[in-house]
């Protein structure tokens, strides 16, 4: 897909009546060939600048979601829902993507194929599930469910990043402290001793000779760590089998292993069990489910049941000696598609690993909060006692 730019334009049409707005385009030349379409004349086209995929938050689409399915349940046509949202959204990015919506279905088009031409913004899941709600006639339900769906995956993914954050900031404020302290006030400390000419004892000694040789060698230390972490980032990139590497690592720490595990399965089956109720089929469900996922490793996991599925056996099969899917996985899914009530299992199976999830989140939270008190108490500790564990030596140089 080609770069789109944000533009600013201002036309006149024939009857000499001012137009302005706001539109996405490759260059100016294509926004001027729109504009005569709609027999009107450019006047003046300022570009701005490129909406990326990041620029989209989550909470806007959610928010669109919602103000759509609430104006379509009290009777609006979509055009004019489109129209309405365009009109009051304060940005002009998305002011932009609502009219080309608008007049995208204006002109005839489905409004889950109009999606899928900005696969940056609406991932694959989202036109999915708006087609159903067009052949069902329940798109107003279909963007409200997808709007739910999609909050509380990322208030789930939220809350897994800051479980885990947290340690590693701790842990690096404690880092900065430990060296602000070894290269800029332990050397004031060794001046004094040293005009004093008392002997220092050998723990201090040992965090002398450390802190001299990061005085020495940071520039060196500096490079090394820039040099790996831009080798890390680099090799995760360009080699697929350095992200299996790192996500079969997730899965193997204590503690962050289950947290990681439980987010992915609580995502992958919350979407299974909504596109099961609006009527996809498993293989086009599983299709939808590889195409939102970041993780490699999952997404080939995920390919690998599409294949199952595809070769005519049930899904649990394929389940029981996967190693990434729980026992419990396997025997719900089997007892679903036994009885036929496979959508209410995968349902309660979502529920499940979400509400274990958020547990396990608490609970690491609450474990790592003392024991990097701990951590945090140690390093300090260790400086100050080998920063002060002369003075109690200077009587005697000074006697």
């Amino acid at each position: 897909m080609s770069e789109r730019y944000l533009f600013r334009w201002q036309a006149i049409d024939d009857s000499g009546q001012l137009h302005q707005g706001y539109s996405f385009a490759a260059s100016p030349l294509q926004i001027t060939e729109e504009l005569a379409a709609q027999h009107q004349i450019a006047l003046k086209i300022s570009r701005g600048r490129r909406y990326r995929s990041r620029r989209w938050r989550w909470q806007q689409k959610n928010a669109f979601f919602r103000q759509l399915a609430t104006l379509l349940k009290a009777g609006l046509p979509l055009p004019g829902c489109l129209q309405l949202l365009a009109d009051g959204h304060p940005e002009a990015g998305w002011q932009a993507l609502l009219l080309n919506l608008h007049q995208r279905i204006s002109a005839g088009e489905p409004f889950s194929q109009a999606l899928r031409e900005w696969p940056d913004i609406f991932p694959p899941l989202f036109p999915a599930l708006v087609h159903i709600g067009e052949l069902t006639g329940d798109l107003d339900e279909c963007c409200l469910q997808l709007a739910i769906q999609q909050e509380q995956q990322q208030q789930l993914q939220h809350k897994v990043q800051k479980a885990l954050r947290y340690p590693l900031f701790i842990i690096a404020v404690a880092l900065l402290v430990s060296i602000g302290m070894l290269v800029f006030v332990l050397p004031e400390f060794v001046a004094i001793y040293r005009s004093f000419n008392a002997p220092l004892p050998g723990f201090t000694k040992a965090v002398i000779a450390f802190s001299q040789l990061l005085q020495q060698q940071s520039l060196l230390l500096a490079g090394i760590f820039t040099t790996l972490c831009l080798l890390w980032k680099t090799q995760r990139l360009k080699y697929p089998a350095w992200q299996r590497y790192e996500q079969r690592l997730l899965l193997r720490l204590p503690l962050v292993a289950r947290l990681y595990r439980g987010s992915l399965l609580s995502q992958i089956f919350t979407t299974l069990s909504l596109t099961q109720r609006a009527g996809l089929t498993l293989l086009h469900s599983l299709q939808a489910i590889e195409k939102t996922l970041t993780p490699l490793l999952w997404r080939e996991a995920i390919r690998q049941l599409q294949q199952h599925i595809a070769a005519g056996y049930p899904l649990h099969q394929a389940l029981k000696s996967h190693p990434l899917f729980t026992p419990l996985c396997y025997q719900l899914i089997k007892v679903g598609e036994e009885s036929g009530s496979l959508d209410t299992l995968l349902t309660r199976l979502a529920m499940w690993h979400k509400q274990q999830t958020h547990q396990l989140a608490d609970t690491l939270a609450a474990t790592l909060e003392p024991l990097m008190m701990i951590v945090i108490g140690g390093i300090v500790g260790t400086l100050v006692v080998a920063m002060y564990l002369p003075v109690f030596r200077l009587g005697d140089a000074l006697g």
